[in-house]
């Protein structure tokens, strides 16, 4: 992997540059649209490629419990696998730890888009999930599939990563819930840490994908400093800034503003799971140079379309009587061909197409939004 910044902006810490692999080169700042289980859920691969998208994430989690890395690598890889072309990237089964752990015993997510839950229980030191137990050497999980144990660790995720063979995989880490204390936080970072030392003794010397290491810590700034500054000096090929990133988007920003300044700005950085359009400029003002959200394609699936106007929710039954594009603004082949009416129509009779539509018209409306931010870093107003 080779990484070139091509314009730092004089106005903020956003950057213009070029990442690239094997399978291409992506322009950043970029939107790395999510591919759970090897797949932009309702697009096959020559269509997430049709929406402008440069490179995409696919879980180890998930593709560990089916089919297996196994066969992915029998396949050739999941490029061959999927048929997708372009470069790709695999998280490490961090983010599974908080989802299908505190995330799911407090019902709570990452940001403030999901707050607040259980008001008032803050995780404890020494405070086990219900579902999960966290180890020092790694995590138990229960398959979700059919019940049986199942242990990921740094060593686990890593040679699981490597089958697979995605351009860029990722550090295990513990991805913290936002309600946790400053004890628990401190622990799990000491975890995280150890980790990403054990997954770079972990990989293979043959090996020519780039490895990041994910930064840790919550919203304590001591922590975010201290993680910063020991996972860039292992030598990662890039970073992952993880975790729970406060209850506010004023503490992500800070969050992120402790963080940017310790790591190398030569090499690139990526923001886990986040990238609602009203986020992007802030984040990519912060420095950011990648981030993966599932947004344009979980709200497709629930009917809601993406314009200059605001978001449309297609379910709706006045939109039978908008014979007009989603966003007349728009030049995706959605919106030159299909109409808010027979979209609204294939909604209500449960036509499965209806989610591809919309999948297909949010992801080329997210990617060219990020687009416009690139035009204007390049022009000097950003």
């Amino acid at each position: 992997m080779d990484f070139k910044i091509l314009k730092k902006s004089k106005l903020s810490r956003a950057r213009l540059g070029f990442l690239e692999t094997s399978h291409g080169v992506v322009e950043t700042p970029c939107l790395v649209p999510v591919a759970t289980q090897a797949v932009v859920k309702t697009l096959d691969s020559e269509e997430a490629h049709e929406t402008k998208s440069q490179i995409l994430i696919a879980n180890t989690f998930h593709l560990h419990l089916k089919p297996g890395e196994k066969i992915v690598e029998k396949a050739g890889g999941l490029h061959k696998f999927m048929n997708w072309r372009k470069p790709l990237m695999t998280d490490s089964g961090g983010y599974q730890v908080f989802s299908l752990g505190f995330g799911r015993d407090y019902e709570v997510g990452k940001v403030l888009k999901f707050f607040p839950g259980k008001k008032g229980e803050a995780i404890k030191e020494g405070q086990q999930p219900q579902h999960i137990k966290i180890g020092l050497d790694g995590v138990i999980f229960r398959s979700p599939i059919n019940g049986d144990e199942l242990f990921l660790g740094p060593k686990e995720s890593i040679k699981i990563q490597e089958k697979l063979g995605a351009d860029i995989i990722f550090a295990f880490d513990e991805c913290t819930a936002p309600l946790a204390d400053l004890k628990y936080v401190k622990k799990s970072l000491e975890r995280t840490h150890n980790w990403a030392k054990i997954c770079l003794k972990a990989r293979s010397k043959r090996t020519k994908q780039a490895m990041f290491g994910i930064v840790q810590g919550s919203r304590f700034k001591a922590l975010r400093e201290e993680s910063s500054k020991f996972i860039d000096s292992l030598g990662f090929e890039g970073y992952g800034i993880g975790g729970d990133l406060g209850t506010n988007k004023q503490t992500t920003k800070k969050i992120l503003d402790w963080t940017m300044p310790n790591l190398n700005e030569k090499k690139p950085r990526h923001l886990l799971g986040i990238g609602y359009l009203e986020d992007m400029e802030m984040i990519i003002k912060s420095g950011v140079d990648l981030f993966d959200c599932t947004v344009p394609t979980h709200y497709a699936r629930r009917g809601i379309a993406f314009t200059s106007q605001g978001k449309l929710d297609l379910k709706d039954k006045k939109f039978f009587k908008k014979n007009e594009a989603l966003d007349k603004g728009c030049v995706c082949k959605i919106c030159l061909n299909y109409k808010k009416d027979y979209i609204s129509h294939l909604l209500r009779a449960g036509e499965i197409t209806a989610l591809k539509l919309i999948t297909f018209h949010n992801l080329w409306y997210f990617n060219t939004f990020v687009e416009e931010l690139r035009t204007k870093i390049k022009n000097g107003k950003m």
